[in-house]
């Protein structure tokens, strides 16, 4: 199988696409012949020697979506719609970089779609931390103001979609002047220019702050984000687009404003029920849910993949086929 190898932390030149044996099926594991793979900061994280517990050489790839190729339990058919994600993927075992991987049954989410799967690859994280963030994370309600810091991400119109579902008022930020327009086409009731002091433009808005707010963006824009929010609101911490996420001589006094909540959102397979994703993927086919812009790949073009990932050049998700399916998923 063609698989992309990470050699070692370091350029995109470390990544290398080469032929790799078939995984082995094991018991309690499952070989999926991999459609597609979205990318994601995670694996730039890793790319870059910020992940912890990683050992190399490593196929990386925290997430993938095809068909079963072999289940040695027969819980799963072969040739069955699935998606994985996490559970260590890409980082203490080979991930979704490949047009096979072996990853363990518990995180193996069936579905059935007609969707192309270039437009499938783009689901399973993205959807996974939205749906976490708003539910666990937030708790947002119908009728609640949210804003999100890093709008226009992936993970930032899946998120403006599940809240406008959910009956929220939706503020997101960009810092790109030219994608204000894009936000406002996915569903973004106030699509917020970021200038650093987006605390100031909420409250002209909403002069007691908005009710949630998810941050993406990181440690830099996340006192801001804590201003943006209301006595009793919530904050969510569940991504790290500026790749900064900690927080140097933290004292929760002097930092938390008062009466506002923090609170953070990782999850794996199994916190995505497998009904929402259903949903979630039958609303987009019948043009009920946005996912964003996304930009496709082929397998041998990963690294500048990854260079346009690292350099933000590109507004929502980045996909890669691999070359083993054509046109829609059967």
């Amino acid at each position: 199988m063609r698989a992309v190898v990470l050699r070692e932390p370091g350029p995109v030149e470390n990544l290398e696409l080469k032929e790799l044996p078939l995984p082995e099926p094991k018991p309690g594991w499952v070989r999926i012949a991999v459609k597609a793979f979205g990318l994601n900061r995670s694996e730039l994280h890793t790319r870059l020697g910020l992940a912890e517990g990683v050992t190399f050489p490593r196929v990386p790839g925290i997430e993938a979506v095809g068909v079963v190729d072999e289940d040695p339990d027969g819980e799963f058919t072969p040739g069955q719609q699935v998606a994985t994600m996490m559970g260590g993927m890409g980082r203490t075992f080979d991930g979704g970089y490949a047009e096979y991987t072996l990853v363990p049954r518990g995180q193996v989410l069936p579905f059935h779609s007609d969707l192309p799967w270039e437009v499938i690859g783009q689901v399973p994280e993205t959807l996974q931390t939205a749906y976490g963030s708003l539910t666990t994370g937030l708790d947002l309600k119908k009728g609640q103001t949210l804003l999100i810091r890093g709008g226009t991400s992936a993970l930032g119109f899946a998120t403006a979609t599940l809240a406008r579902d959910l009956g929220a008022t939706v503020f997101a930020t960009t810092r790109q002047k030219d994608r204000l327009d894009t936000l406002a086409e996915h569903g973004v009731d106030h699509p917020l220019l970021d200038d650093g002091d987006i605390a100031a433009q909420v409250r002209k808005i909403v002069p007691d702050g908005v009710d949630a707010a998810l941050e993406l963006v990181g440690t830099p824009t996340l006192p801001d984000t804590l201003k943006a929010t209301r006595v009793h609101g919530t904050v969510c911490f569940a991504g790290m687009l500026s790749n900064q996420w900690t927080i140097s001589n933290f004292y929760p006094i002097g930092y938390l404003p008062a009466g506002v909540r923090l609170t953070a959102y990782g999850g794996e397979a199994d916190d995505l029920p497998v009904s929402v994703l259903q949903r979630h993927l039958d609303r987009i086919a019948d043009g009920e849910a946005s996912l964003g812009p996304a930009k496709v790949y082929a397998m041998d073009e990963i690294r500048q993949a990854h260079d346009d990932l690292e350099h933000n050049r590109t507004a929502g998700k980045l996909v890669v086929l691999t070359g083993r399916a054509e046109g829609a998923a059967p």
